[in-house]
């Protein structure tokens, strides 16, 4: 492998991690808060829908970007009802939000488009544009250091920079604020917190809040970023992987950028390398492509023994009279 491939492979690795870590940034608030969110993979897609849907009515790729966050909110918004306020199988709830936005995208996206469940393709402005970082032309010529600024880190739109600016965001909020050490109790001992005068449903909401916030994100980038539209289930399984990166990071925010870093490496080499010819015997193009959900289980065997999550994950916080 050249330098010139090794960064095209690296500036994918990029881009196809964007929505798993912001995913993952949202299961880090959700389930550091005690609540475990299986839905990411709803939220995402609906998103999605929303974001490519309202972004092809309007051209605009912010008014799409909007309906995406705000459609992500709102199926938190129903997961939190469930999970919090009825005090429901917060694993159950989290399924069920997967397949109502499965079955709700291709329904709605038929009855507006009419083209088989997914949306006209988006161009001009409603789409995510590469953003130009200053001096990246000028320093191109410089040797190794200009390809890297140049194809790596420039030429990326804005919600890849909103991404990796998460990172450092996510662990100042959870460790270096009031709020945050407040949400990591609650997902700790939601009896404490409450002894203490704090509302452990209004902390568990908002993280709710702030995870669906994040999978808006993640989704709209999906549809209008990485992709030009909506198409069914355009997720794959992004939402799970995002979860299991969650695992393998241990519920903190700088290893979960290398997680997702690692899954994003695995789906563009998968992308960029199809029927390899390895000592005679080629490798099916499927075998490739299975590598991320691969890695997933393998990590999920390994490590959830070894990752502790938070004590108070998936239980309801009755409130002792």
């Amino acid at each position: 492998m050249d330098f010139a491939t090794l960064l095209q492979v690296l500036d994918s690795t990029v881009r196809l991690a964007t929505p798993l870590l912001l995913a993952c940034l949202a299961g880090l608030f959700s389930e550091r808060s005690g609540v475990i969110d299986i839905g990411l993979e709803g939220k995402m897609l609906i998103a999605a829908f929303f974001s490519a849907a309202i972004a092809a009515l309007t051209g605009s790729v912010w008014m799409g970007l909007g309906a995406g966050i705000v459609s992500s909110v709102l199926l938190s918004g129903l997961h939190g009802l469930a999970s919090i306020t009825f005090r429901g199988n917060q694993l159950i709830s989290g399924v069920a939000l997967n397949f109502l936005a499965a079955g709700l995208t291709v329904l709605i996206a038929q009855d507006w488009f009419s083209q088989g469940g997914r949306t006209p393709s988006l161009m001009g402005a409603g789409r995510w544009e590469a953003i130009t970082l200053p001096f990246a032309e000028t320093l191109r010529a410089v040797p190794v250091l200009g390809p890297i600024y140049y194809e790596l880190i420039s030429g990326h739109s804005i919600l890849v920079y909103v991404a990796l600016l998460c990172v450092p965001a996510t662990w100042w909020v959870l460790f270096r604020t009031r709020f945050g050490l407040r949400l990591r109790a609650v997902g700790e001992a939601p009896e404490a917190v409450d002894t203490a005068g704090v509302s452990v449903v209004g902390l568990r909401y908002a993280a709710i809040v702030i995870c669906g916030l994040l999978c808006g994100l993640a989704g709209s980038y999906l549809a209008t970023g990485l992709q030009a539209g909506f198409v069914k289930d355009m997720t794959a399984g992004r939402g799970y992987i995002a979860l299991a990166a969650l695992i393998f990071a241990k519920w903190r925010p700088w290893y979960a950028l290398m997680a997702c870093l690692l899954f994003g490496l695995l789906q563009a080499v998968a992308l960029r390398y199809q029927n390899i010819d390895f000592g005679g015997i080629t490798i099916p193009v499927q075998v490739m492509d299975a590598l991320p959900y691969i890695l997933t289980v393998v990590i999920l065997a390994g490590f959830v023994g070894r990752a502790i999550p938070p004590r108070a994950g998936g239980e309801p916080y009755v409130k002792e009279r």
